[in-house]
């Protein structure tokens, strides 16, 4: 039985990130993903959070706090880890700025490609990163669909506007799937790492990297959200690849996890904060 849900856990992961970035890609069109990456003060402030900051904050936050060696791994693991693939989701849900979410996420994964193979091995001793074998998942999961998306919608526009809010339910389904599975199966394990630190310091280290992306992305609330969930919502996927292939501590693995759960957990409750906040900034405009 426990084999049987771990292997649909294993297929909601494939069938969220496919459905959810083939229907960002039939939403959209390629001037609208590239548009926000002219901001040149936007791209800087972006890559600073994702790949100085929260690496940086991960390794502060392994001397402060006492974890074990494998648990401090997989934060900073995390710390290197940018690109979302669930923050078009995100995005939508805090009614935020749907293309610049994508050009971020798509930012931020070429920026996961390149970051995690050469800087974490000096943040973390031993781990030794294939660069491909990082950047083949998020390729052939991410942008493969989204690029497929864009194409259909280029080419048949009116197929691609029916059947994006189908492919994104679709989705969404297999993203509440997952959060699911992920409880139920590790439940256990969760419960060992209460009272250890673990699970405070990725709370505060979530809580943290939003506070630091929503006051320094800007003065726009649309935009200003967007990077706040986009420093805040990790891409524990690409962090799996090396923890899986260089460390055979299964409490890396299970850090990563757990962060996965809190990190979900947070950005969906800042994302529904975001909403709630924008529409009392639409209603007091409309009184004025």
């Amino acid at each position: 039985m426990a084999d049987s849900l771990h292997l649909i856990e294993r297929f909601s992961v494939f069938a969220f990130l496919v459905s959810s970035m083939l229907g960002t890609g039939l939403s959209l069109t390629l001037r609208a993903i590239l548009a926000p990456l002219r901001d040149i003060r936007f791209v800087l402030v972006a890559l600073g959070l994702n790949f100085v900051l929260a690496p940086s904050f991960a390794w502060l936050l392994t001397l402060i706090i006492p974890l074990q060696r494998g648990q401090a791994i997989g934060l900073l693991l995390l710390g290197g880890a940018a690109g979302a693939p669930f923050l078009p989701t995100l995005a939508k849900t805090a009614r935020g700025d749907l293309g610049f979410s994508v050009a971020l996420m798509t930012l931020l994964t070429v920026g996961t490609i390149l970051f995690m193979p050469f800087a974490l091995p000096v943040m973390i001793p031993g781990l030794q990163a294939n660069p491909w074998g990082i950047a083949r998942p998020l390729l052939l999961l991410i942008l493969l669909p989204l690029i497929l998306g864009m194409l259909i919608a280029a080419r048949a526009s009116r197929l691609a506007g029916r059947a994006a809010p189908v492919v994104m339910k679709v989705g969404n389904a297999f993203l509440l799937l997952l959060f699911v599975l992920l409880v139920g199966l590790n439940v256990h394990s969760l419960l060992a790492l209460l009272g250890s630190g673990a699970i405070a310091a990725v709370v505060f280290y979530i809580l943290a990297l939003f506070g630091a992306g929503w006051i320094l992305g800007g003065a726009k609330p649309e935009v200003r959200g967007v990077v706040g969930l986009a420093t805040a919502a990790r891409n524990f996927g690409a962090a799996l690849v090396p923890a899986a292939s260089n460390f055979r501590d299964p409490s890396v693995t299970v850090m990563l996890i757990i962060s996965a759960i809190v990190c979900l957990v947070i950005s969906f409750i800042a994302a529904r904060w975001l909403r709630r906040r924008m529409a009392l900034a639409a209603g007091r405009i409309v009184c004025e």
